[in-house]
């Protein structure tokens, strides 16, 4: 391939550049949009020296990610979505995830060949592998293969922006020995594949910007458009993984512009025609081919998830209509007093207006009015005129049925305005409001909604509501006039007290199976106060009445839709977590993330200190150089006709461009935000790093330096050799390994640093023993045992019968066999950072002056049947796995902002049938069966 006209110097056998032979040596500067100082670094075109680097570099990261893979044997972290995401996948049950599909389906892809059958639900963090037998490994592996790959990528990347062989490889251990990608490459995450297309498409646009570079002589070869190609490809990867990859697109699309300034203001040789296929060509490959990419990620999706499952609640009726048992037949289109109707709200996705035998504990302690999302005889409402109708001699026909039998039904049309009253079928009580506050929303605005009356009760005055179309919401011109089935849009307006059927996304509790609050409001946002008929069924419709159905979205609106509910569901994670951090303090490494504990060992997010630190410092270099060179050239100093000032300033800038862009918008998200947020941020600090390295060892002409190769390659094995260090030393966090509470305290340096060395034991001897406990406290007859567990108290022995709670996660319920539990008891106590008691005095003392954070812990006490207490070596008690304390327990940050809302996508309500299963308590599901937004 040609070389520009700019070359380096020639190398030296070490690699790096020998001094110019002349200083009468002058660089030719370029009449064309080539770039001074750059030559071709094509990544096939290295010598076959550097492959073999790569080569062991990739085995040794294969080494390190795959140590111990199988560990923990029980479910980590977000593994209770993302395996839970790969159960459905399975079984076909629709769900929602603010996350867009690829990696999902590739860890789902894995555990499939493996065997995984979905029958295993990752309900709950510390549930246990082994005995259901699920390819858990399998499923980590597609993480861990893309760990793996970052190792490659970013060598290569730093060798086609140019950097020696030696710093390429610092670049690559770097990333082997970096704690916290490790930590996410070991699991079933998606950091990992997101890291990895992040870098892939950095390579690839570093690639292709090299070959634009060298001039005119490269644009539209084989090797410009591959890399081209493979840059839009990239993007659309990191975006179908993560929205984070919009970040990546930005930095592209910046750097893309830049380009085409550049070649816009080259007159001599780019001719408007070259510039518009140079425009085409990036507009093709860098915006088209993403969104194909993307929308096809999506096309799978939707091939996958045909059956209904517990996302059906975010989406709207047409969507869900497309799922398998979830649509219709045709039913009658038009609307008349008589008619059995279902009522769907509008703005919760589709709820049904409901009731059933059970009556508010409060208020008017009348019968229950709520929101179901599911289809039920409970959900059937007749319309009836306010008055009732008259026969042939002008006598009323008394009944609720009487307009089954008149003659002209299209009379009986109900039009915009007209009064109605709604009765319940199944319970024989109509629609009713009246002026009492709700049960949950008592606010003066509220009223109740409730079914009142009897069998043959004529009704009274507060049964009536007012039928109000919205006319800019109703699909058809006839639709505005009169009710029609689906098509019509309409608020009910209560008679008496002016207020409009309202229903929001506020849960009821559990005296209402759990289901979504009704109220009448005054002044109510039009959204929640709309109402349409679903299903309609009238004696004297004919069979060939005109009929409707929902219009089937197809693909284009199914995928616009849950683009929307994606970024409403994204954008209402705020609620503050045990783990999350603000991005002001990642590049500061000030605390991780706790993953999983159990048998006295621990996952904890945790970067490597020397690496964080490292590139953090070469961001802060870069922006210092710029601020002087700025200032410098406004003073008119040309320090930018030296072309290696000029290269520093652009390949570096083209680093810390790509960290600004994928840290900086995070400041403008008030969502909950989680150190690995930084991962695809910290790959480009850490390429920033090396590149400053190899300016200042290899490409600067700093004497006894640049002529040295050996400095280049020993301060490369210096840095590597202390990253690996430090990698060892904190390398228990990220493999669960043991580890002994002395050993983690001599290197936990900051308190911010949270997690706990007291899960750890004194010594690895004490571990050996773990295993052999259980049988050797089952051998002590009559043994019973005290068990001391915070979160909740259970009845003395004897009572059999367990709470339906489940227990707060960081204070798991201990049973042990063959012993008796005669008590568990609740204490709080105040330690100090040494785990120094406190008595009330010193609390008191410290109240307002320091921030007392709540740990967990369960103490078991063993005593013989005469009550003494018998002394046990706590190695030789049964572990007890403590997996991370409850979001709403430890550790909240204080900096991530609280929101009081109503509109999260409720929970599935209980099934309903004659009103049975509402007065089931309902047991609390595990978050992973709740709200699928994941973070």
């Amino acid at each position: 391939m040609a070389r520009s006209s700019s070359a380096k110097p020639p190398l030296t056998k070490g690699g790096s550049h020998s001094p110019p032979k002349s200083k009468k040596q002058v660089k030719k500067h370029h009449d064309d949009y080539t770039s001074d100082g750059v030559e071709d670094n094509d990544i096939f075109l290295l010598p076959i020296s550097d492959y073999q680097v790569m080569l062991v570099l990739t085995v040794v990261g294969a080494l390190v990610r795959l140590f111990r893979i199988y560990q923990p044997t029980s479910v980590v972290f977000d593994e209770v979505h993302f395996g839970g995401f790969a159960t459905k996948y399975i079984k076909g049950k629709f769900f929602m995830d603010v996350h867009p599909p690829l990696a999902k389906l590739l860890i789902t892809l894995f555990g499939w060949l493996a065997g995984f059958n979905g029958d295993f639900d990752f309900k709950e963090i510390g549930k246990d592998y082994l005995e259901p037998g699920v390819p858990y490994v399998a499923m980590r592996l597609y993480p861990a293969i893309c760990g793996i790959f970052l190792v490659p990528t970013v060598f290569l990347a730093l060798k086609a922006a140019g950097c020696r062989t030696a710093t390429a490889a610092l670049g690559a251990a770097f990333i082997i020995f970096e704690n916290g990608l490790l930590t996410q490459a070991r699991l079933i995450l998606l950091d990992s594949p997101l890291v990895a297309a992040t870098a892939f498409t950095a390579l690839a646009f570093t690639s292709f910007t090299n070959q634009h570079e060298q001039g005119p002589s490269k644009a539209f070869d084989a090797s410009w458009w591959f890399w081209l190609v493979m840059t839009g490809l990239g993007m659309g990867v990191t975006v179908s993984i993560k929205w984070v990859g919009l970040f990546t697109i930005a930095w592209v699309g910046s750097l893309t512009l830049v380009q085409l300034w550049v070649l816009l203001g080259d007159t001599k040789t780019v001719t408007m025609r070259i510039f518009a296929k140079h425009f085409m060509a990036r507009a093709f490959c860098l915006i088209i081919i993403p969104i194909t990419f993307y929308m096809g990620m999506f096309a799978i999706h939707f091939l996958c998830l045909v059956n209904p499952g517990d996302g059906d609640g975010f989406m709207s009726s047409e969507f869900q209509a497309t799922l398998n048992n979830k649509g219709m037949q045709d039913v009658p289109v038009d609307i008349a007093f008589g008619s059995r109707v279902t009522i769907r709200h509008v703005n919760t996705q589709g709820g049904y207006l409901h009731s059933h035998p059970l009556m508010y504990p409060t208020g008017s302690q009348q019968q229950q009015i709520t929101l179901y999302p599911h289809k039920d005889d409970n959900n059937i409402f007749l319309f009836e005129n306010q008055t009732q109708p008259l026969d042939a001699n002008g006598e009323a026909i008394n009944g609720t049925f009487a307009w089954d039998n008149l003659k002209n039904i299209t009379e009986n049309y109900i039009k915009d305005g007209d009064v109605v009253r709604l009765f319940h079928i199944a319970t024989n009580r109509r629609l009713h409001s009246h002026d009492v506050r709700p049960p949950v929303s008592e606010a003066e605005w509220q009223n109740e909604v409730s079914a009142y009356g009897y069998e043959g009760f004529a009704g009274d005055a507060n049964d009536l509501f007012r039928i109000e179309i919205a006319k800019k919401q109703s699909l058809v011109p006839v639709a505005r006039d009169r009710l029609r089935t689906i098509q019509t849009k309409f608020r009910l307006v209560h008679v008496m007290t002016g207020c409009v059927l309202f229903s929001h996304k506020v849960k009821l509790p559990e005296w209402a199976s759990e289901q979504q609050e009704v109220t009448c409001a005054k002044g109510g946002t039009l959204p929640n106060s709309l109402w349409y008929i679903e299903s309609n069924a009238h004696p004297l419709l004919a069979s060939d009445a005109e009929k409707v159905n929902y219009v089937n979205p197809g693909f284009f609106g199914k995928f616009w839709e849950l683009q929307k509910v994606m970024w409403r569901t994204n954008a209402g994670l705020v609620e503050s977590h045990a783990w999350d951090s603000r991005p002001d303090s990642w590049p500061i490494l000030r605390r991780g993330i706790n993953f999983w504990g159990k048998d006295h060992r621990q996952i904890y997010l945790m970067g490597n200190p020397i690496i964080w630190y490292s590139s953090s410092l070469a961001v802060v270099i870069y922006v210092l150089f710029k601020g002087i060179a700025v200032l410098r050239w406004q003073r008119s100093c040309n320090d930018y006709s030296n072309s290696i000032f000029k290269r520093f300033d652009y390949e570096i800038g083209t680093s810390v461009l790509g960290w600004a862009l994928h840290y900086f918008p995070f400041f403008l998200m008030q969502r909950q935000l989680f150190l690995h947020h930084y991962f695809p941020a910290l790959v480009f600090a850490i390429m920033a790093f090396c590149q400053i390295y190899d300016f200042a060892t290899a490409r600067i002409a700093i004497p006894g330096v640049r002529e040295n190769p050996i400095i280049n390659k020993a301060g490369a094995v210096a840095l590597l050799g202390l990253s690996a260090v430090v990698f060892a030393l904190f390398s228990p966090l990220a493999y669960g390994n043991a580890w002994t509470k002395s050993e983690c305290n001599r290197v936990k340096l900051f308190g911010t640093w949270d997690w706990d060395c007291n899960t750890f034991l004194e010594s690895y001897d004490a571990y050996s023993g773990l295993g052999a406990a259980p049988s050797k406290i089952s051998q002590t007859p009559q043994v019973a045992i005290e068990n001391k567990q915070p979160p909740f108290q259970q009845p003395a022995a004897g009572n059999n019968q367990e709470s339906p709670k489940a227990g707060i996660s960081g204070a798991p319920k201990f049973e042990p066999q063959d012993q008796k539990v005669i008590g568990r008891e609740e204490r709080v106590e105040y330690r100090d950072q040494d785990g120094n008691l406190l008595n009330e005095e010193q609390v008191k003392a410290l109240e307002g002056k320091v921030e007392f954070q709540t740990k967990y812990e369960t103490r078991t006490r063993v005593v013989d049947a005469n009550g003494n207490e018998v002394e046990v070596p706590i190695e030789e008690l049964p572990a007890v796995g403590v997996a991370p304390p409850h979001p709403d327990v430890e550790g909240a940050n204080q900096e991530t902002k609280k929101l009081v809302k109503d509109d999260d996508i409720p929970k599935e309500a209980s099934s309903s049938k004659d009103g049975e299963k509402e007065a089931e308590r309902s047991v609390p599901k595990p978050a992973s069966e709740g709200n699928e937004a994941t973070v």
